[in-house]
């Protein structure tokens, strides 16, 4: 039996031009100020606010996700978020994830998640069972050995705040290879 095409599929919000330059000014400071950190860089096409990962799904599914995310952002209208503050995953321990933070300025931002996973939810994906946290991933930390110092160092580095309105959901394919992740845009859902 032919097993059905898988695809790695997320949905997120892509981020102005001039966010994302100014988060890889930051991601530039930061491999300056430890280089002998060993982490893997989000790549500058990568930038974007994951509202919802679904990770492998049958090809033929991907038409439905994307119909849930249409409803989700059906009546919306634009919505301004902040890009703000540094933090890493975990909060204790070991640090593994380097991230900006993101303040829903109006409480909309939570309205679309929640929507998303509702809409998701009655299209037969799975819910996501942690909490939601709105971040932009910097780095992922592969090793222990200085990990901590390029955690702390990013902590206490300044990222001024930026207001950003926000237009659209987007869903989007992640293959995977040596080269890091390819994303292409499957569809596009514009708030009003």
């Amino acid at each position: 039996m032919v097993q059905p095409e898988q695809w790695r599929i997320f949905c997120a919000i892509e981020l102005p031009q001039d966010v994302r330059e100014k988060v890889l000014a930051h991601i530039s400071r930061l491999r300056q100020a430890v280089p002998e950190a060993n982490a893997s860089w989000t790549r500058p096409d990568n930038i974007h606010l994951t509202l919802k990962f679904l990770g492998e799904i049958p090809q033929s599914r991907v038409d439905s996700l994307s119909m849930a995310a249409a409803n989700a952002s059906k009546g919306l209208e634009c919505f301004p978020i902040s890009v703000q503050g540094c933090g890493v995953f975990p909060t204790r321990g070991q640090p593994r994830v380097l991230w900006i933070g993101i303040e829903d300025l109006e409480g909309k931002l939570g309205d679309l998640y929640r929507g998303l996973e509702e809409e998701c939810s009655k299209a037969g994906f799975k819910r996501e069972e942690r909490p939601f946290h709105p971040h932009l991933t910097l780095a992922r930390l592969r090793t222990p050995q200085h990990a901590r110092m390029l955690a702390s160092v990013h902590q206490n580095m300044e990222f001024e705040p930026v207001e950003v309105n926000l237009t659209g959901l987007l869903v989007i394919r992640s293959q995977l290879s040596s080269a890091g992740s390819k994303y292409s845009l499957v569809g596009k859902h514009w708030l009003q």
